[in-house]
């Protein structure tokens, strides 16, 4: 669906489509042609890592996220901009601006709070131009990097602390240390393979005095455990060279320690505190600069120390500290007692970064899982940046609604539904968005064939039943039948039963099957799941503090596929690498996973994807990162399961572990696919793949779907929200042809079916300024995509390219002309047809390609046919009314009738102006021809040439405002108010009336003076003037060719 406006959007190209390695340039320009539209939204946003500011420049803001890419605001937060789309990954764990230099900035990629879905990232970077651009400077295997300390005199020397991954034991974490920019790193503090950094201080008072905490925890697929005897608090006071560790000597807990969190004041750094997660977490105090230590209390001291372990002390005054977790709390006593600052309501729970100005401590920022809040007066009130779109969509779906709508659920932020284009203007808003679940969301299932019920999770399988029109929840999970309790995926899965509207599929260990849409259930399977008791201790995971939130519930089903081409037959993938399917509707099951060649066997089944074009076609996505194996898997059967092929490779152009595959619906080679690390394209059925780096950063494509009847690609990223790839017909031609398509001289794509809506003011204010969402609309208009062959296109030149709409009987109702560019081009047609010229103030040459503006065409087929020299093409467009109000085809007759008796009342107006307009111009040239005879010989043609003029001028005034006004505003009608209104009235559904009736007679009448009123100085003054001027010199400069003497 489509715009109100030509636009063109061109792309050189010379595409060749094997695809031989010579030949990626050529596809990465196709690929350049397609339109991206980032639609966020930005209403919930997503998780923020890290925060810094330049501290003699406030404005500038610089923010970290978890898997959203690193983001800067010079406006103070208002407006805000992606600095890192280019690089390998968008997961930051640290973020540090140089204090020697605000130019020189440091981020450490991988996030450092390792929940169940944490990102990892690729090493660390730097930037010395504010962060324009970016070099990678090592650090590569840390993947996960939580912080980065620049020394305060001396940029080039840098502390990185890294956590590295949590999923299994590696020797890439502790504290990294350069002092020439990165060139080179020192492995200043190592412990084992399992502790990594929580957290890392330096004394504002010392740059060699650094404070470090180091943290042994490990998580599994089914388990995670914080603390080891890895964990503790360290100390230098040389920079790095020489640690000593801390201990109970020095007044820490006994014992097994877990996640700290440390902070130091620049207001005195003799008092440093430490939040120590142990068998009793308290927060810890020193007087002397970390040497010895003491509890201060262990009631108010947060709740889940593996995810937030951190605590802030006020620049300027020690004794002021905020401790963040679920909550935030603030402390002026130096932590002896705490109040909540923000509660669960208000700002988003679940705290991870903050930042207080060292100079202005009421200026703090802080950072959580919904994103960026902002407060100017020390925490009694904060503002939501809005602007941020940074969710984290597990999973997208779409309806068939016109526009269609797109669901998902995003990590800690609900399930949403919101627009894939909206019919006013304005973009996509936050207002446009609705959210119909809270908790952490997930798939969000359409109902099919009812666009008012959609099925909805939270975390753990807790699934509802939606009525989108109020807003109101049923709950619907499945309960145990017998002794047995079910066991529900974090992510739980559910599908739509494609021969059954009412019929859905949800997942536990078994298969459950509704066939009345959730009300009751009925076992399809026995347990499909390994079953095995030692993943299943769910309710001690945490190691010192427990966190049984369902993060790690195991041995559950994470996908369920019906076979859209055949009743009865469906896959399933489960958390410990089983791939079951059953033909015949549950009465048995085979597991494929034992006979797949080198299948990382107990892996992670994500995705499973049936062929909409081969009942015995199915893509298996695997990965496996979670019991710390990075590589990609992509699996395909062609005969049900019999055999299996492998469509990624490591080291290949595929990089990180493989989320999402799909299929297009209408060319079967043609597969997308979605990473850890962005989205690939394949145009030969997975033999090849190509990144996709057009306008989608490399950020997770956790899902994707392409709609049937719009044929766009939908992506659902974890991380920077919903993405749409709009018509993806030259793709489709391109995979279906190959180099055939390219060796065209000129090819229309077919176009989708157009709506003729009208654009409203959107909801909300008219003028939001500067600080809101507005995610990429689609446009109004027929939305048209073209090649043309360079070589073809360099044969011609400019509007050589003609274009036209024809009906049913071959007439032609509007047409153009275009440049020929090679490669591919997109166009808009606006339902209109060909208009008129309106009258011009200056005059203008005259055009060789009628005006648009004419009446839109009625809804039905037509043809859009091109023509370059001998080449053409042609294919139908479909144009629909407006399914938002009842179309009457009588009352849009009686409108465009309307339009053209208007549009011939118009043209003696039109015509009487540009002899206006013609006279003038002809007068000027002629004054510059005669200013060098002397005014005694051309004292006649002057004054005429006065009279003339002022005359000219009054009937211009009779259609334009004087040139000369000033002011604002006129209560004088002139005639183009006349003729506006003789259009305007023809706006709505309905059949003009009386009004319109006599808008008509006022232009005719009007347009009838004005023009008799020209033709009386055409034929009087004007010939006086032209005599009087030719007498001065018989061959006077003039371009005057209406009536009148010549």
């Amino acid at each position: 669906m489509h715009t109100m406006k030509f636009k063109i959007w061109s792309v050189l190209l010379v595409l060749a489509a094997g695809f031989s390695p010579s030949q990626a340039q050529d596809v990465d320009a196709i690929i350049e042609g397609m339109n991206v539209r980032h639609i966020g939204p930005g209403a919930m946003s997503g998780r923020v890592t890290a925060i810094d500011v330049q501290r003699d420049r406030p404005e500038v803001i610089y923010i970290g996220t978890a898997s959203g890419g690193l983001w800067r605001s010079v406006t103070a937060g208002v407006e805000w901009e992606p600095l890192f789309d280019d690089e390998a990954t968008q997961s930051i764990g640290a973020l540090a601006i140089a204090p020697s230099n605000p130019d020189v900035i440091w981020v450490g990629t991988g996030e450092g709070n390792p929940r169940n879905s944490h990102s990892s990232g690729r090493g660390v970077y730097r930037s010395i131009d504010g962060g324009s651009s970016w070099e990678l400077m090592g650090l590569e295997d840390t993947r996960n990097i939580h912080r980065i300390i620049v020394h305060p005199t001396d940029h080039q020397t840098v502390w990185v602390g890294a956590i590295g991954t949590a999923w299994g034991d590696s020797p890439n974490r502790g504290i990294y240390k350069t002092t020439d920019g990165g060139k080179t790193w020192t492995h200043q503090l190592y412990i084992d393979e399992r502790t990594g950094v929580a957290d890392m201080i330096i004394d504002p008072s010392n740059p060699d005095k650094l404070i470090a905490a180091l943290w042994s925890h490990r998580r599994e697929p089914w388990f995670f455990t914080s603390g080891g005897e890895g964990s503790g608090l360290y100390i230098t006071h040389d920079g790095g060279d020489n640690w000593k560790q801390l201990t109970e000597d020095e007044g820490l807990p006994a014992g097994e320690l877990g996640r700290i969190g440390l902070t130091i004041s620049a207001a005195n750094p003799d008092i440093v505190y430490a939040l120590i997660e142990s068998s009793e977490t308290g927060l810890y105090h020193s007087n002397d600069g970390g040497l010895n230590w003491s509890l201060i209390q262990g009631k108010q001291v947060g709740n889940r120390p593996f995810y937030y372990a951190d605590i802030y002390a006020d620049p300027s005054d020690e004794r002021r500290l905020f401790n963040l977790y679920s909550m935030v709390d603030l402390s002026e006593d130096g932590g002896k007692t705490f109040r909540t600052i923000l509660p669960y309501s208000g700002v988003h729970p679940d705290h991870h970064a903050f930042y207080i100005h060292p100079d202005d401590p009421d200026f703090l920022i802080d950072g959580n899982d919904g994103g960026l809040n902002i407060s100017r007066d020390g925490g009694v009130t904060w503002s939501f940046v809005n602007n941020l779109p940074l969710g984290q969509f597990y999973h997208i779906s779409v309806d068939d609604a016109v526009p269609y709508r797109i669901y998902g659920g995003m990590q800690d932020n609900g399930s949403w539904v919101g627009p894939s284009e909206v019919w006013h203007v304005g973009g996509i808003r936050n207002e446009d968005w609705q959210e119909i679940l809270f908790g952490d969301g997930f798939d969000v299932l359409p109902a099919p064939q009812d666009l008012n019920t959609a099925y909805a999770m939270y975390q753990g399988g807790g699934l509802s039943r939606i009525d989108l029109r109020n807003g109101d929840g049923t709950s619907i999970q499945p309960i145990q039948q017998d002794t047995t309790a079910l066991r529900f995926a974090w992510n739980a899965a559910i599908a739509a039963d494609p021969f059954d509207a009412n019929g859905v599929y949800f997942g536990s260990q078994f298969l459950h099957h509704s066939a009345d849409r959730g009300n009751t259930w009925a076992v399809k399977s026995p347990d499909l799941t390994t079953n095995n008791p030692e993943k299943q201790n769910q309710a001690e995971s945490g190691g010192l503090t427990i966190d049984a939130t369902k993060a790690e519930n195991h041995c559950t089903i994470l996908c369920i596929a019906p076979n859209p081409l055949r009743s009865g037959e469906v896959w399933v993938g489960t958390d410990d690498g089983r791939i079951q399917h059953t033909t015949d509707d549950g009465a048995s099951w085979t597991d494929h996973a034992a006979s797949i060649k080198r299948f990382p066997q107990g892996a992670w089944i994500p995705q499973i994807h049936v062929s909409p074009h081969d009942a015995d076609e199915v893509y298996v996505v695997v990965n496996d990162y979670r019991r710390n194996n990075w590589q990609p898997y992509l699996y395909r059967t062609t005969d049900g399961g019999a055999s299996w092929v492998r469509l990624v490779l490591e080291g290949g152009e595929v990089t990180g572990h493989v989320l999402s595959v799909v299929q297009d619906p209408e060319v079967p080679s043609l597969l997308f696919l979605g990473t850890e690390e962005g989205l690939f394209v394949s145009f030969d059925r997975g033999a090849n793949w190509k990144r996709w780096a057009h306008e989608v950063p490399s950020v997770p494509v956790r899902d994707m779907v392409i709609h049937p009847r719009d044929g766009d690609l939908i992506l659902g990223t974890f991380g920077r929200a919903a993405y749409v790839i709009d018509d993806l017909a030259p793709l489709r031609s391109l995979a279906a042809e190959g180099n055939g398509l390219m060796e065209e001289s000129l090819r229309l794509f077919a176009i989708p079916d157009a709506y003729q809506v009208n654009f409203r003011r959107h909801a909300g204010a008219r003028f939001p300024a500067d600080h809101y969402w507005s995610g990429a609309n689609y446009g109004g208009g027929a939305r048209v995509q073209f090649y043309v062959h360079p070589d073809t296109a360099e044969a011609y030149g400019k509007d050589d390219l003609a274009w036209s709409i024809l009906n049913t009987e071959g007439d032609t109702l509007r047409n153009g002309a275009l440049t020929a560019d090679g490669g591919i081009q997109t166009m808009r047609w606006r339902f209109d047809t060909n208009g008129m010229d309106w009258p011009q103030r200056e005059l203008k040459e005259k055009k060789d390609q009628p005006s648009g503006g004419g009446p839109d065409v009625l809804p039905g087929t037509y043809t859009l046919a091109m023509n370059l020299g001998d080449h053409s093409s042609s294919t139908p467009v479909t144009v629909y009314p407006d399914p938002r109000v009842p179309y009457n085809r009588q009352a849009h007759e009686a409108r465009n009738l309307h339009q053209r008796i208007a549009m011939k009342a118009a043209k003696p107006i039109v015509e009487a102006m540009n002899e206006v307009q013609r006279m003038l111009t002809t007068m000027g040239t002629v004054k510059d021809d005669l200013k060098w005879i002397p005014d005694s010989l051309k004292e006649d043609a002057t004054a005429l040439a006065d009279s003339l003029d002022g005359e000219l001028t009054r009937i211009e005034e009779v259609y334009y405002q004087p040139r000369d006004y000033k002011g604002t505003g006129s209560v004088t009608e002139r005639l183009n108010s006349i003729l506006w209104t003789a259009f305007s009235v023809t706006g709505g559904t309905d059949a003009p009336g009386g009004n319109a009736q006599r808008a008509l007679e006022r232009l005719r009448d009007e347009g009838k003076a004005f023009a008799e009123e020209v033709k009386a100085i055409q034929e009087g003054l004007w010939l006086e003037w032209l005599e009087a001027a030719e007498a001065v010199d018989r061959s006077p400069s003039r371009i005057y060719e209406g009536t009148g003497k010549q």
